[in-house]
């Protein structure tokens, strides 16, 4: 599977707002949570350790962790999207790294 990161993130993203703005979801927005994180989870699992996926997937598990945490606990996403973004710039360094694939490897 080539490059599925950019897919399955839209997918995922979009399924979970289409679904929580038809009240699909009432106020169970924990499983939107868990759709992010099984969406990044299946990032890094189809397209193994490459640029696009060692940024799309663990961005998706934080997003589900702070969409868990706004729900259940409050916090504020003034706090949880400046978080998000360092993340998001972390991981954009980890990938410019020389010994990380462009694409995955096929095993021949």
């Amino acid at each position: 599977m080539r490059d599925a990161g950019l897919p399955i993130t839209l997918i995922v993203i979009g399924s979970a707002w289409l679904l929580w703005y038809f009240r699909l979801f009432p106020d169970i927005d924990w499983i939107i949570a868990v759709g992010l994180v099984l969406g990044g989870i299946a990032i890094l699992y189809l397209d193994g350790m490459t640029k696009n996926s060692i940024v799309a997937g663990p961005i998706l598990i934080a997003t589900g962790i702070a969409w868990a945490l706004h729900d259940r606990w409050h916090v504020t996403w003034f706090v949880l999207l400046p978080t998000l973004l360092v993340l998001l710039g972390v991981l954009m360094l980890i990938a410019r790294r020389a010994n990380i694939p462009e694409r995955r490897v096929r095993q021949t």
